[in-house]
């Protein structure tokens, strides 16, 4: 808890079984977490048998494979459901420190933000902690594209380490966002339409081989989508067209 809030960290998980009890440990280390729910995207791997054994985890499995955003919108009505007031998205693949759970709490359960980010570009070690050239070329250019159309200054929207309070899950209709990769980005949409601030903290990110990573093909539909969704955010502001997502 965290001032009588409930912290509940919630993970995307899809063939994680490298990785998923190590970063799960980690989680529990990390102060004011009080539940994990764990959410597997019907993985091929041992990532069930796995989280099965993982003590107090809460662990739900979709049948099928939904897709990523669809296993996000499982993550978050589910700690929703459990009561929590912070919610914190982080990957299973431990590319992201779970030792940043404890300033993102304060940030959010201070009331000084509603959603928090941590930026692997914020510090600007990125590329020579490991992010590959082209992916992080495509980061700051969709990012630069993405900040000029919604009227924001973030240093990345493409994180998988995230941090929302309930309040502001509550108010976003996120059911209305893709299954896919680009929910991650939608949802960013969603939160700026509702001008909520967004605070972002710098994240030093692990890439090894055993971490998740979408495939080039599916980068590039993800980078389409991000434009499209970014004109589609400034079309809505200037009354031209109308989108139920926002």
């Amino acid at each position: 808890m965290y001032k009588s809030k409930k912290v509940i960290v919630v993970m995307p998980a899809y063939n994680a079984e490298k990785t998923l009890f190590k970063t799960y440990h980690e989680v529990l280390d990390q102060e004011f977490v009080d539940q994990v729910i764990i959410v597997d995207d019907s993985s091929s791997d041992k990532t069930v048998e796995i989280a099965s054994k993982l003590s107090s985890a809460i662990v739900i499995t979709h049948e099928v494979n939904k897709g990523y955003g669809a296993n996000q919108k499982t993550c978050y009505q589910a700690a929703l459901d459990e009561g929590g007031d912070i919610i914190i998205m982080l990957h299973p693949d431990y590319q992201y420190t779970p030792k940043l759970i404890p300033a993102m709490v304060s940030l959010i359960g201070n009331e000084l933000y509603q959603c928090v980010l941590g930026s692997r570009i914020l510090g600007g070690h990125a590329h020579k902690n490991g992010m590959p050239l082209w992916r992080y070329v495509s980061n700051r250019f969709l990012t630069f594209f993405e900040n000029i159309l919604m009227g924001a200054k973030l240093s990345e929207y493409h994180t998988g380490y995230r941090a929302f309070s309930r309040e502001l899950l509550n108010n976003l209709n996120i059911e209305k966002n893709s299954d896919d990769f680009i929910f991650d980005n939608q949802i960013l949409a969603q939160i700026l339409w509702h001008e909520y601030n967004i605070a972002e903290i710098s994240c030093p990110a692990r890439y090894m081989p055993e971490s998740s990573s979408i495939s080039f093909f599916n980068s590039v539909k993800y980078g389409f989508g991000c434009i499209a969704t970014s004109i589609s955010f400034r079309l809505a502001k200037m009354r031209l067209i109308k989108n139920s997502r926002f």
